[in-house]
């Protein structure tokens, strides 16, 4: 077994460099086919029960960043409603399979998310399967590399957006009916919000809408008792680079142009969302934590 999360270890090596070859999945792609796999935390992540008896709802759960917190959170003592496309149901079995090792309960519920009464009907179904409802993690998204603005669809442009942000809305809003004092609720955004690259401009612009949304919620919410926060991932090594997510070309050198000069895998995101979803961060509202090897940020 790997070292886990308390282990002392050196970032720049505590995980191997890698050099992805060019390879392509068709959307939404998975971790199964990924070469080389992702690290979600499947043999090191050591929980200590810092979720236990919490109830989480959490979207592209099947595999990458979301795989690894729903990993963790179960691993922290937590159930877990996962949310996934139809597609991506091999990967999401394993993912049900490691939680129910951890002895907690795991709802499957796959459906796109991009329609706005799947995304309604989403709620009401996790907390049927888990009996209540004490934190959201709204991660799923679509990204799509496109070298000229010229060559970006309406049609791609409008689902980035559908599958990015309106869910975010549509999710939130369900949730909060759910959602007693103490709850909290987790976005995923990422460093294109403030570092937008050349590629991915309409992805780029909904991370930026999702820091935005999560501001200004948490001064909504913080008198209810409910946090909301984010946490901005760096470049990850996850299904989503090779089903368009950068352009192919670039896959080899993914990552190494950070100051720790490697990939993350999806198992170092995981702590940051099981502190944002803890009592831990009790006085920790409208934040958006970066998680990106030393990439410069406001």
């Amino acid at each position: 077994m790997s070292a886990d999360q308390y282990t002392f270890q050196d970032p720049t090596t505590r995980y191997p460099y890698i050099s992805p070859p060019e390879q392509d999945q068709p959307e939404p792609g998975l971790d199964q086919k990924l070469e080389p796999q992702t690290d979600r935390g499947q043999e090191s992540y050591r929980g200590t029960g810092r979720l236990a008896g919490r109830r989480a709802l959490i979207t592209g759960a099947d595999s990458g960043i979301g795989a690894a917190v729903a990993i963790a959170f179960a691993r922290e003592g937590a159930d877990v409603a996962l949310s996934y496309l139809p597609a991506e149901e091999p990967d999401a079995k394993e993912i049900v399979r490691l939680i129910e090792e951890c002895g907690r309960t795991a709802v499957a519920l796959p459906g796109d998310i991009s329609n706005a009464e799947a995304s309604r009907g989403l709620v009401q179904k996790a907390v049927d399967g888990l009996g209540g409802l004490d934190i959201l993690v709204s991660n799923a998204g679509k990204q799509i590399a496109c070298e000229r603005l010229e060559d970006l669809s309406d049609e791609q442009f409008d689902q980035t957006f559908k599958t990015n942000v309106y869910p975010l809305f549509w999710i939130t809003k369900a949730a909060l009916a759910h959602l007693q004092p103490g709850s909290s609720i987790i976005a995923t955004t990422s460093v294109n919000a403030y570092l937008p690259s050349k590629d991915l401009i309409d992805y780029a612009m909904t991370k930026a809408a999702i820091n935005n949304f999560v501001k200004g919620m948490a001064q909504q919410l913080a008198p209810r008792g409910i946090r909301i926060n984010a946490v901005a991932p760096g470049p990850f090594w996850t299904p989503l680079q090779v089903s368009d997510g950068q352009p192919k070309k670039a896959l080899p050198e993914f990552g190494k142009s950070t100051p720790l000069g490697r990939a993350g895998q999806p198992t170092e995101l995981a702590p940051a969302y099981v502190f944002l979803a803890s009592s831990e961060s009790s006085y920790v509202a409208g934040e958006t934590l970066n998680v990106n090897g030393g990439m410069p940020t406001p």
